[in-house]
């Protein structure tokens, strides 16, 4: 019999809110997060705009000891991770700690750290390094201090993929329980909002607002999408086999049904124009998960405000979906929270977390000048009450990276 893998908890930290109910309550508004940056000076750059998490304080969740050599990723992810504990009400003990892994997406966590430490080597010398913040500086420091803080002795994985990490971390999970190789996983990504990555996007020309004289703007299907708003935030689900959940007798948020992944190497920092691996993609997970097109309910899509991407993106649903394309909705919950990088794709799937508990559909904010090119039902500036069974999260970057996840409802 095939096993099943359900979701019973979920930390999510965005910079539209913090916990569940808040971000779920943030969507349903409409409300966004991006702001001026207060983390760093942002006079040498054109745009002073990101999403920030600018009232986050880790004591709240970690308490006052213990964080003084921890970065900004760590104690994101580490705070995360203790609100999915929490809400799976998993018990972490001696006797099940070998069963419980973690699985993490994070690309640029540690540039930061990198960054400061070598600073001082440079200018100070190696001596005068403080070698208490030295494990910041590898990839999988934030994933690693989950475990340590939270007592899990299971598996422990780093999956650095770019835009597709978070689910990529997720499908690894999945693996992982359907092998009976464990019984939960903490899943998902981390991405932490700093001068360093903030810079190498609008080096690149990805940001709104990034060219001189151009006007910041986070549209996703509007004809005025001019880049994308990065953002930061941590987000893990507790992912579970099915009948280890039932037998704790613990709330099932929605269960995982598949996964589909293609790499589409295209140019360097370009997407592919025919969009052959986001369509690929969707293919496999639909394949994966054992549905048809038309038993997809709706659609959160990757849209993060870029001319090209959301192009490919709604031409590719037109073709897999054919004419029932119009009648799905889709939305983009980057329009609230920004291009959040390796976690974008979590942040997706505790929207439609949301979604699935709640019956609504986060909208696509700012949408006020529709693309013709962009003509689906985007749920356009208001949120939707409407219940739905299957979800098909969607994420992909110009690295080539295309990944997608379905959730469903629980059946019976």
């Amino acid at each position: 019999m095939k096993k099943r893998v359900v979701i019973t908890g979920l930390g999510v930290l965005a910079s539209n809110g913090q916990g569940k109910e808040e971000y779920w309550q943030a969507l349903k508004e409409g409300r966004v997060g991006y702001k001026p940056v207060s983390l760093f000076e942002t006079g040498s750059f054109f745009t002073n705009m990101a999403g920030e998490i600018s009232d986050f304080d880790p004591k709240i969740y970690l308490g006052p000891k213990g964080l003084r050599t921890l970065d900004r990723s760590t104690k994101l992810l580490v705070s995360a991770a203790k609100m999915a504990i929490d809400d799976s009400k998993l018990i972490i003990t001696e006797e099940n700690t070998d069963d419980i892994g973690v699985s993490v997406g994070c690309t640029l966590g540690s540039l930061k750290s990198i960054s400061d430490f070598d600073e001082v080597t440079l200018k100070e010398g190696p001596r005068y390094t403080n070698p208490a913040f030295f494990p910041n500086t590898v990839i999988n420091s934030p994933a690693s201090q989950v475990s340590i803080w939270h007592n899990i002795q299971g598996f422990n994985t780093t999956i650095s993929t770019g835009f597709t990490a978070s689910l990529d971390a997720m499908s690894y999970a999945y693996d992982f329980i359907k092998m009976d190789r464990v019984k939960v996983v903490l899943a998902g990504g981390v991405e932490e909002l700093c001068p360093q990555t903030f810079w190498g996007f609008h080096q690149l020309g990805c940001l709104s607002g990034s060219k001189k004289g151009e006007e910041f703007i986070n549209c996703p299907f509007d004809r005025r999408r001019n880049g994308v708003t990065f953002g930061e935030g941590a987000c893990l689900i507790a992912m579970e086999d099915y009948d280890h959940a039932c037998e704790r007798g613990v709330e099932i948020l929605g269960e995982v049904l598949g996964f589909g992944y293609y790499f589409d190497p295209y140019h360097v920092n370009a997407y592919n124009p025919k969009g052959i691996g986001v369509k690929a993609a969707i293919k496999n997970c639909l394949n994966d998960a054992g549905l048809e097109p038309r038993e997809v309910d709706y659609i959160c899509a990757n849209a993060n405000s870029s001319q090209a991407a959301d192009k490919i993106e709604t031409d590719a649903i037109k073709e897999i979906f054919g004419k029932q394309s119009y009648e799905i909705p889709v939305s983009a919950v980057k329009s609230m929270v920004g291009e959040c990088y390796s976690v974008s794709g979590a942040l997706a799937v505790a929207a439609s977390l949301g979604g699935l508990t709640k019956g609504f559909l986060p909208p696509t904010v700012n949408l006020e000048e529709p693309d013709k090119q962009c003509d689906l039902d985007y749920v356009p500036n208001q949120a939707r009450a409407q219940q739905v069974k299957t979800v098909l999260v969607i994420n992909f970057g110009p690295n080539g990276s295309c990944a997608c996840m379905i959730l469903g409802s629980l059946k019976g």
